[in-house]
């Protein structure tokens, strides 16, 4: 017998809009930022030959940008040198001179837009494929996640984690990666070229950028944990809506509507909050630093006008010579300065998209990171033969069973039972008893806590889960069919059945009169809410499609309870057929149902209380009798 316990879960908070939403309330901080970034990094450096590639292409198109503004000072310097000569009467404007300068910078301009242009589309390129990577591995990971994860999150955070977030880490990358590489070219491009005018001007215009940086960095500190609250409100809201969405025939009929309403507006404004805030704060970066930009570009001003009429210069006594800047030299400087300035504002900007990336990837990577259910044994056992019949026994083992969906809240105590191939045993007792849960847990929905379960002679953990499962067919008390016809979902059982065995299933689950009722038959669409049929036609498509499984051993949960009773007398014919020679767990609180079972265990609170055939608990007058009865009294009423 295991120990072992699992980890603790929340209880499903479940209502009107008061759904649970996953790992965190609105609000709450960045759990690990720096790992987010990190695995983010990881991801982005699959594809680093290609981002070298876009690299090279950034830089490409950056030099000739940044080499432009001094050449175009040179061609200001011949004009002003000519207008000179003229003026004295030695020479004239060197036009051919101008011209070939011209030529050769609009050649230069186009190269740098045909790079930038092969850049951005591999760019684009790059990061579409890591959200289609992204969103592939969220999908095979909903199907790792034990079911224990899915009573405590919601459908709607889910949904926003594989669309919403990845969509934005998605638009964030691509808009501010690229932007961040050349911005970076450009700053060291430009400063070099600063210096390669006026080194002394080129100082000056750099006193200012330790100003920005302590702005920028104080921003970001502030504004970080907002944008991470932002997204986590985000998918708050959107497992609100998809909830009353999915319940809105519940919630009009219990006048859920305006609890529902108050319920929206107070993730809304939690998203409003968060949102304007994070915005405003990361808004505050460009303005800022474009101020402080300002003023560095005065200072150069000055500093030029200066140095063009005085190439000597005194500083602390020191006499600096050689320092004067041409007229040409000027334009080309007032120019780098503010392009120098532009990336850096541009930076600021870019904080803001990877924050927000940031707070998005991080959510996706939690939802990767989350605890997935126990593998498969590494030698299992094989539960088929060569021609793919099934060669394990159809019995089933409880032996001394301890379960509790909490491990401080134990709800199956010592679970014991044994039953034999082909034998039909049917489950009762009254709501909580267990007997839903003792399904679960036969179908591994669930590792227990204690004990063992044995489908033949083996636990049910030396096979595969696919294995094991292959061996049930089941029908819930919640029917549930998806968005196509009926033949696909009927065959959903069975994805190779023909189309004869799919009739032949039909017929048996008393199905095939109603299908062909509708529209289009077997083809008949059904919506994505299935509304178009009713709750009991669509139990019966649910019936019919454990027909088509086959299964050697069939779980049945309250299968009939959203029939009428002249379609249950149908079914239950159907389903005495079906369950001849196969091992079946009945679970039904409609007992007249169970008369024919060959063993019926009743429970109450965990355990077995009475165990036995119709008529021996009858005659026992015990717990059985007393449900039965009342069912009896309530139906002569």
């Amino acid at each position: 017998m295991s120990n072992e316990q699992p980890k603790q879960r929340k209880a499903p908070q479940m209502g009107f809009g008061r759904g649970g939403h996953g790992h965190g309330a609105p609000g709450e901080k960045a759990k690990d930022f720096k790992k987010a970034v990190r695995q983010l990094i990881s991801y982005v450096s699959e594809y680093k030959v290609r981002l070298i590639v876009i690299m090279i292409f950034a830089i490409l198109s950056m030099v000739f940008v940044i080499v432009g503004p001094k050449i175009l000072g040179e061609a200001t310097d011949l004009l002003v040198t000519g207008i000179g000569n003229k003026m004295s009467g030695k020479g004239g404007i060197d036009f051919d001179g101008i011209l070939e300068i011209i030529v050769k910078l609009l050649g230069m301009y186009l190269f740098s837009a045909l790079c930038n242009y092969i850049q951005g589309f591999m760019m684009t390129g790059m990061t579409q494929k890591i959200a289609y990577n992204l969103r592939n591995e969220i999908s095979a990971k909903i199907n790792r996640l034990p079911l224990s994860y899915f009573d405590t999150t919601s459908q709607g955070d889910v949904l926003s984690r594989v669309t919403n977030d990845v969509d934005t880490l998605s638009q964030g990358l691509q808009q501010s990666v690229t932007n961040l590489i050349t911005s970076i070219i450009q700053v060291v491009g430009y400063a070099i070229m600063m210096f390669s005018v006026s080194w002394m001007m080129t100082i000056v215009a750099l006193l200012v950028l330790p100003f920005s940086a302590i702005i920028i960095m104080l921003i970001t500190k502030r504004s970080q944990p907002l944008f991470f609250a932002q997204q986590q409100s985000l998918g708050a809201l959107n497992g609100h809506v998809e909830e009353m969405y999915g319940g809105h025939m519940i919630v009009k009929a219990f006048n859920g509507e305006e609890d529902s309403v108050e319920q929206f507006k107070v993730y809304n404004d939690q998203l409003y909050k968060s949102g304007w805030k994070s915005q405003f704060l990361s808004g505050l970066m460009m303005p800022v630093t474009q101020f402080i930009g300002n003023i560095g570009y005065v200072l150069v001003c000055l500093v030029g006008g200066y140095l063009s009429v005085n190439p000597t210069v005194s500083i602390l006594g020191l006499t600096i010579t050689g320092v004067g800047i041409s007229i040409g030299g000027i334009q080309s400087f007032i120019q780098y300065v503010r392009s120098f300035n532009q990336p850096i504002s541009q930076m600021a900007q870019i904080m803001n998209q990877l924050q927000s990336a940031a707070a998005a990837s991080e959510r996706v990577f939690q939802f990767l990171d989350e605890k997935e259910m126990e593998p498969d044994t590494a030698n299992p056992v094989e539960i088929y033969d060569d021609k793919g019949n099934i060669i394990i026994p159809s019995t089933v083992t409880f032996d001394n069973v301890k379960f509790g969906y909490t491990p401080d809240k134990i709800i199956i105590n010592d679970f014991s039972l044994r039953v034999g191939d082909g034998q039909k045993v049917a489950i009762v007792g009254p709501t909580g008893a267990g007997k839903t849960t003792i399904v679960k847990l036969l179908m591994r929905f669930y590792e227990v806590n204690g004990g063992g379960i044995y489908v033949g002679d083996h636990n049910i953990d030396d096979y595969r889960r696919a294995d094991l499962r292959s061996m049930f067919g089941m029908v819930l008390q919640d029917a549930w069919l998806f968005s196509g016809t009926v033949m696909d979902n009927l065959r959903y059982a069975k994805l190779d059945a023909t189309d004869e065995e799919v009739y032949a299933a039909s017929k048996a689950a008393r199905v095939d009169h109603f299908v062909k009722t509708l529209d289009n038959g077997y083809e008949t669409m059904l919506d994505e809410e299935t509304s178009n049929i009713s709750q009991g036609q669509k139990q019966l498509l649910t019936i019919a499609r454990a027909f088509l499984a086959d299964p050697n051993i069939l779980i049945l949960d309250e299968a009939t309870s959203n029939v009428d009773t002249r379609t249950e007398v149908l079914i239950q014919e159907g389903m005495d057929e079906l369950m001849k020679g196969r091992t079946s767990f009945v679970i039904a609180h409609r007992l007249s149902t169970i008369r024919n079972a060959d063993v019926i265990i009743v429970m109450d609170k965990g355990d077995i209380v009475e165990i036995g055939d119709h008529d021996e608990l009858l005659a026992k007058d015990g717990f059985y009798a007393k449900l039965y009865n009342a069912q009896f009294e309530e139906g002569e009423e």
